[in-house]
């Protein structure tokens, strides 16, 4: 049986689940370049040993309310296909293992995000667990956007 080992973190009330080999690491919320003219949800470039990567409010993203950040507030560093990005969430709360007959198919629409966000939903017990695909939550314009967005910050970094 295949299992999944998934890295949780919440925001708002739910839960949702990363593939834990997207993630590169987890840190503290930390000083942020805002950067002019991107999509609100764009927070800026954070620079991660010499690194510029950009961070996105998961939040705003998903059409959430914006939250202060709290002492729980992190930002998971994912690996995605054009490079990292770092995604702001509320807390991250544990890492498991979870097998693939836990998962079902995403629904066409869950907790207001569109199905294309959606890897599955894992059952866990009495809890559900949303899956996202870090790859679909950017859109390829998005994408395009960022990379922009992070070269032209080390050019200025140099």
């Amino acid at each position: 049986m295949e299992e999944r080992q998934l890295v949780v973190f919440r925001l708002h009330s739910e839960e949702f689940g990363v593939e834990i080999t997207d993630v590169r690491e987890i840190v503290k919320p930390r000083h942020i370049t805002r950067l002019p003219h991107v999509a609100d949800y764009i927070e800026g470039v954070t620079n991660l040993r010499g690194e510029v990567i950009p961070v996105i409010c998961l939040r705003k993203r998903f059409g959430l309310e914006p939250q202060e950040e709290t002492q729980d507030t992190r930002i998971i560093m994912l690996e995605i296909s054009n490079g990292m990005v770092g995604f702001i969430v509320d807390a991250v709360t544990e890492t498991l293992r979870l097998s693939d007959d836990a998962i079902e198919p995403p629904p066409s629409n869950i907790a207001g995000l569109r199905a294309d966000y959606l890897a599955g939903v894992g059952k866990i017990d009495d809890r559900l667990l949303i899956l996202l695909d870090v790859d679909k939550i950017l859109s390829s314009e998005e994408k395009i956007e960022l990379q922009t967005l992070q070269d032209q910050e080390t050019a200025q970094a140099k």
